[in-house]
């Protein structure tokens, strides 16, 4: 019995996990985090002299924070069926983004050598370009998805 009893409580903490999401507000919270961010990095960019490195890196990991609570948000109206759609935009972006980091490098290592009879050296991806993109993607088909259903 106590076996059973554990595998129930494993099996609660998990579900407990998956349908974790917050609350609707936080999705308007989320908006103005991305939207704040976005402008300071304009604003840096065109109007800070100097070099904030370190303030770039801040905004970036502030914007996918950003994304994160919007893609995590309730709808005002969340059912079985806008469930079903969050998952699917997760597997969608899953597998599109794992197509892009496989792919993004090579296809910009062709174009700088065409464009440049230099070259480019070889690149990876980093961390936060494809972690914009697999966010960006998952909260564009999510809308998508539940508009057409």
């Amino acid at each position: 019995m106590g076996k059973e009893r554990m595998i129930n409580c494993e099996r609660n903490q998990f579900q407990k996990l998956i349908n974790f999401r917050l609350p609707h507000v936080f999705m308007t919270v989320g908006i103005v985090i991305v939207l704040l961010s976005i402008t300071i990095m304009f604003v840096r960019a065109f109007v800070l002299e100097g070099d904030f490195l370190w303030l770039k890196h801040l905004l970036q990991k502030t914007m996918l924070v950003g994304m994160l609570i919007m893609s995590l948000s309730k709808d005002k109206e969340e059912d079985e069926m806008t469930i079903v759609l969050r998952a699917q935009s997760y597997a969608i972006a899953f597998v599109i983004g794992v197509i892009y980091a496989l792919v993004m490098p090579y296809v910009e290592f062709g174009v700088s050598n065409v464009m440049d009879s230099n070259g480019q050296a070889f690149k990876d991806l980093g961390d936060f370009q494809v972690l914009l993109f697999m966010l960006m993607i998952q909260l564009l088909f999510y809308h998508n998805l539940k508009r057409y259903r």
